[in-house]
């Protein structure tokens, strides 16, 4: 496996990428960016990211205190009184400014998610595709999804009900660092189409990436003060944030998920997590065994396998057992890990340490307990601190803590099956319910099997793009894997308070034109027969 080589592109202004065949962190971060991208973050003290690639700074950055966080939701606060009152279609205006910036410009973000995640470029790309889909779509369809709706009254023609929405007001948003563009704006996107302000707190480590995007968004339009960016320590700056937010919005495992949904109903605010899973991929007798090893390495080893979303688990039917991993193993061992700021590498770096101990620690225990090591499976200092091969597991037992624990790297053990039922439970028998993959040539059955799947997304076919690049569905988690969706309708509304509307005309919602009590009861009896037999809704 060698470091993939960068063709040579240039750029014209500070945050235009330099020659990609020569560049380094230094090229791409420089004083002038940094000053640029944290002049907007609230912080009296200081504190710093690296890269993965080196382990080397990146920059020194601001960091924020519970007062600065504090003074972030003032000024948030203020701002979001004056853009809720913007028509939603010039707030939707700015997304869809926004999306043309983002891939007119997109080098410059592609160098910073790579530098900050360790991660391959085309992995990188995948964060742009997500965001500037996300944009399109809440800047096309916004206007539709929160204009006032008409529902049917309690009295047909004499009850007239009007649905409206209401921004919640100032949105607390926890992003993590695995996908620090999609995780952090693309999920800011719909929250300021309504007419939300946002607190953001992105993990350190890949902040300059989300506040490069608030750079954007501002000069497609978005007022400065309604999107506001605080860093630090996730003990200390996470808690703040929900303790003041009307909304809470987070990314993250689901041991911190589980306070975060506790300090929010402490409060009585609604919260959205997207949390850890234990992803399964089952291959049907009937799969194109080609086309699912090859689906396999995408599935599981996309950003290094540092993605929610990702396969850990591949149930295998025994008939084809051998011959997919025979496939899948050689397709593994033929992936290039690189470092270079450019197109070409097959998987990219672990973010650091604390991934690298687990992803080791898990391999290590599995082998050790006699699990079969397949492919990968070391470490890989030469080409840089935090590398480490895709690695295959087979026969792995219950009692490894590779087979229940989220690794969250690049590692997937495989598992065979005899029958339907018995791949469905195993996959099933996880307390995590997050994505999932069925692979079979017949497409019909692959529907079948994916509706009996506990999980909140599944891909048929596929490892979990289509799902997740599916817009107008929700996307998110069933079980330990979380609360709420992004996504579609459920993505947005959660941004928003509903109010009912409901006008009364000609006669009350009571005893009236001489009747009396029970006469009026009467009367609603009769209202409430004709009403069923007519078949109101």
């Amino acid at each position: 496996m060698t470091d993939a080589q960068a063709p040579a592109k240039t750029g014209t202004n500070p945050l235009a990428p330099a020659p990609e065949g020569a560049r380094t962190a230094a090229d791409v971060v420089t004083p002038e960016l940094v000053a640029q991208l944290t002049k907007g973050v609230v912080g009296s003290g200081r504190t710093a990211n690296h890269t993965p690639f080196t382990g080397e700074k990146l920059a020194d950055l601001p960091e924020s205190t519970p007062e600065d966080v504090r003074q972030a939701f003032e000024a948030a606060r203020t701002a979001q009184a004056v853009w809720a009152q913007v028509p939603v279609r010039q707030r939707a205006a700015v997304l869809l400014r926004f999306h043309d910036l983002l891939l007119e410009r997109q080098a410059e973000v592609l160098d910073l998610i790579q530098l900050e995640t360790g991660k391959a470029r085309l992995h990188a790309h995948e964060e742009v595709q997500a965001v500037a889909v996300a944009a399109r779509h809440y800047g096309r369809k916004a206007p539709a999804y929160l204009k006032p709706k008409r529902h049917a009254g309690a009295m047909p023609t004499l009850t007239r009900v009007t649905e409206l929405r209401h921004p919640r007001g100032v949105v607390g948003q926890i992003a993590p660092w695995n996908y620090p563009l999609e995780l952090s704006v693309g999920d800011a996107l719909p929250a300021f189409v309504t007419g939300n302000a946002v607190v953001m707190k992105p993990d350190t480590e890949t902040c300059l990436t989300a506040l490069w995007a608030r750079d954007l968004l501002i000069e497609a339009g978005l007022p400065a003060d309604v999107f506001q960016v605080v860093l630090g320590e996730g003990p200390v700056v996470g808690p703040e944030v929900v303790s003041h937010a009307d909304y809470v919005s987070f990314t993250g495992s689901t041991r911190t998920g589980r306070q975060v949904a506790q300090g929010a109903a402490a409060r009585l605010v609604g919260v959205s997590l997207e949390l850890g899973g234990k992803n399964a991929m089952l291959v049907l007798e009937d799969a194109d065994v080609e086309k699912a090893a090859a689906g396999a390495v995408r599935a599981c080893f996309s950003s290094a396998g540092q993605l929610c979303i990702s396969i850990e688990r591949l149930y295998v039917h025994e008939s084809i057992a051998d011959v997919f991993v025979e496939r899948f193993a050689a397709r593994t061992k033929a992936m290039r890990l690189g470092k270079s700021l450019a197109y070409g590498a097959d998987m990219g770096s672990l973010v650091g340490e604390r991934q690298l101990e687990t992803v080791t620690r898990h391999v290590e225990e599995a082998v050790a307990k006699g699990a079969k090591l397949v492919a990968g499976g070391v470490a890989r200092p030469d080409i840089g601190p935090y590398f480490f091969e895709p690695t295959i597991l087979d026969g792995v037992e219950p009692e490894m803590s590779v087979c229940a624990e989220e690794t969250f790297g690049p590692v997937v053990s495989i598992y065979r099956f005899k029958t339907e039922d018995e791949a469905v439970e195993h996959a099933n028998s996880t307390p995590y319910g997050l994505n999932s993959s069925v692979w079979t040539k017949n497409g019909s059955r692959g529907r079948a099997v994916a509706a009996r799947l506990r999980t909140g997304t599944v891909n048929v076919n596929e490892g979990y793009a289509p799902a997740y690049g599916s817009v107008q569905s929700p996307m998110g988690g069933m079980k330990d894997s979380g609360l709420g969706r992004r996504h579609g309708s459920e993505g947005i509304l959660k941004y928003t308070e509903a109010q009912t509307v409901a006008q009364q005309r000609l006669l009350p919602m009571a005893p009236s034109l001489g009747m009396d009590d029970e006469k009026y009861a009467q009367f609603m009896s009769r209202s409430l027969r004709l009403m069923k037999a007519l078949r109101f809704k």
